[in-house]
């Protein structure tokens, strides 16, 4: 099925279309005690063992542990500050607060990097609760075949998309509204990063009894609807033409449900700004000025590579290898990589004002120390990556990772 409609506001350039077929979803790929192996850092065996045994035996638990909790929904809760229905996604800008000159704190003023508390974020973490739950689950269920993980991930996954009373509508309308500004924006898009986790999560369940036919058409609709909105909406239109991290994003999303509904136009259009719009957002040295340049100069810059090489990763095939680009100004995503990732590996050396908040909750572990370590022999990022906490406490930390589960995406 092809969505891809004519009259986006940006135009793919000519001569980009992918002439070899992307079958990272159709094909079943290499076994998983081999990508395991090869994630681990299997230039020592007895480590790689170790690290394996370790990090299976985490998702085992964490997996067990959600068979006992209730599904998450959209619907749970609902914001009185919503214009929407009570299956639309709200969320309110990070960085707006009640303006202390007019008597009923409207309209709202922004202070850049400062997150308010009292802003409405449930559907986000909702969200994010249900990407995590899956992700695990199904990981799980790709370690050790137990049908019962995948039975609970499909029951969250049809509650969540597409039961009737209980799904989320495709489109985020009213995501980082802004109170006496605005019910939402484009840049609200961004808060569906977390949702690139579950086309991964369910090609590992295509085995599994649980996934039925009408639940995995069900889902690809569902994806593809939402690919739609975001490519043709006014929101969608004004978040595809940003310039800095939200740019990123997008591309980063459309790509994955690109890939996730056999678009092929779209996945072509991806690769084609990943080289015109993103690649070129970076300076001579590989840093993104745009990140170097907010109040939270550390998170931003790893934010942004981490989404960049998460796309190199996604649109990457063997006749189109994005790892290798390089553009005609000499930038490219090892540039990138060689500018923050020494900064990733030891922050003590960070020349740039530190952020002015949750500045010790970072590094993490960021998906690029794996898909950058395993593709490009960078045994360094594979060794941090694993040195890392498996999962971090701090909620902006949190929020900040797309991917919960990398090996679900090797």
């Amino acid at each position: 099925m092809i969505l891809y409609p004519k009259h986006y506001m940006i135009q793919p350039e000519a001569g980009q279309a992918d002439e070899a077929r992307h079958d990272r979803m159709a094909s079943g790929g290499a076994d998983e005690t081999q990508h395991d192996e090869m994630a681990s850092g299997g230039a020592d065996a007895a480590l790689a063992q170790e690290r394996q045994a370790s990090e299976q035996a985490y998702v085992i638990a964490q997996a067990d542990r959600i068979l006992g909790m209730p599904v998450p929904h959209i619907t749970d809760v609902i914001s009185p500050r919503s214009t929407g229905g009570p299956h639309d996604f709200f969320s309110e800008g990070d960085y707006w607060w009640p303006n202390p000159d007019t008597a009923d704190g409207l309209p709202y003023i922004r202070r850049d990097g400062e997150t308010n508390p009292d802003n409405f974020n449930h559907h986000r973490n909702l969200l994010r609760r249900m990407r995590d739950q899956v992700a695990i689950l199904s990981r799980a269920y790709q370690i050790n075949g137990r049908e019962a993980y995948a039975g609970k991930a499909c029951q969250i996954l049809d509650e969540f998309f597409l039961a009737e009373d209980t799904c989320m509508t495709p489109n985020l309308n009213y995501a980082q509204a802004i109170a006496g500004v605005c019910p939402g924006r484009g840049i609200g898009v961004i808060d569906t990063i977390h949702l690139t986790d579950i086309p991964f999560a369910v090609q590992a369940l295509l085995s599994s009894s649980s996934l039925s036919g009408q639940l995995l058409l069900g889902l690809k609709a569902w994806f593809a609807a939402y690919l739609d909105w975001m490519l043709t909406s006014p929101n969608g239109i004004d978040e595809m033409n940003t310039h800095n991290n939200h740019s990123v994003c997008f591309f980063m999303q459309a790509a994955v449900f690109a890939l996730f509904t056999d678009n092929e136009e779209v996945l072509s259009f991806c690769r084609g700004q990943f080289r015109s719009r993103l690649i070129p957002q970076m300076a001579a040295d590989g840093s993104f000025p745009l990140e170097l340049a907010r109040t939270k100069p550390y998170n931003y810059s790893a934010f942004i590579l981490d989404n960049m090489v998460t796309l190199c990763h996604v649109l990457s095939t063997p006749g189109d290898n994005l790892w290798q680009y390089r553009s005609p100004e000499g930038y490219s995503i090892k540039k990138a990589l060689d500018f923050m990732a020494p900064y990733v590996l030891d922050k003590s050396t960070w020349p740039y004002p530190k952020d002015v908040m949750h500045f010790d909750s970072f590094p993490v572990r960021y998906s690029f120390l794996l898909f950058a370590g395993c593709t490009l022999g960078r045994q360094e990022y594979i060794d941090f990556f694993y040195s890392l906490p498996k999962a971090s406490e701090d909620e902006e930390a949190q929020r900040n990772l797309a991917v919960n589960q990398p090996l679900l995406w090797m």
